[in-house]
């Protein structure tokens, strides 16, 4: 049988290997394309682009992955002094979930891709979470993980997905304001917004926390089995 063919969207970014430096460069973390890999499916990295959602007519699923900020204007705000947001990408993703929204196609929201979920339901965000909550916790230095406990509400496909697990790991310096349409289903010991999610959906749920970096990716492996459920009740 196929593997299901997920979408994990890309960064562009400045990257450097071999001889090239600061070369502008479409890339993933590869834990991403691991994680869904061992999960059963096949990874296709997908380029920022607003022109179209055609290419989810041969994708099972799509990952929203992680990185930096949403642009405020996308939700009714001024971008604050530490925001760093990406217009191009905000737009290419916005593309593809519109689209994947229409077509009922599982999805799943990585920290920044939780929060793009939100402001496509008509939520907002918290611009800089230390101002909130007062500590920097869930992003305690450059390039280094945080870990804090974590709560489910019973019942939701949230808490089905992550069964057992009380802790994951912090990487984020926004956070959902007001989820919008979504239902709000995690919390961190702090009460910072952890998973989002909409039952009337096929699968739609979004996580703070970086899945791909944990020994245990449950949402992932649960996105990439949605997918190829659908597959299957699609048919040829």
């Amino acid at each position: 049988m196929t593997r299901p063919l997920i979408g994990v969207t890309g960064y562009v970014e400045p990257a450097s290997w071999a001889t090239w430096r600061d070369v502008p460069a479409v890339l993933v973390p590869e834990a991403y394309v691991a994680a869904v890999t061992a999960a059963g499916g096949r990874a296709v990295v997908l380029p920022p682009d607003d022109l179209d959602a055609g290419v989810l007519r041969v994708l099972d699923g799509l990952v929203l992955a992680g990185g930096p900020d949403i642009d405020p204007d996308r939700y009714g705000q001024v971008p604050g002094p530490r925001t760093d947001a990406r217009p191009a990408r905000d737009a290419g993703e916005l593309t593809l979930l519109t689209g994947a929204l229409a077509a009922d196609l599982p999805v799943l929201g990585v920290c920044r891709g939780m929060q793009l979920l939100v402001v496509a339901a008509g939520g907002t965000l918290h611009q800089h979470l230390p101002d909130v909550v007062g500590h920097e916790r869930h992003r305690p230095a450059p390039a280094v993980y945080g870990a804090h406990a974590v709560r489910f509400a019973p019942g939701s496909l949230a808490a089905t997905v992550m069964a057992g697990i009380d802790r994951v790991n912090s990487y984020h310096h926004q956070a959902v304001a007001d989820p919008g349409g979504l239902a709000v289903t995690g919390w961190s010991d702090d009460g910072v917004v952890e998973a989002v999610e909409d039952l009337r959906r096929t699968f739609l749920l979004g996580v703070q926390w970086h899945p791909e970096e944990e020994p245990d990716p449950r949402p992932i492996t649960a996105l990439v089995r949605a997918a190829a459920g659908s597959r299957v009740e699609a048919g040829p």
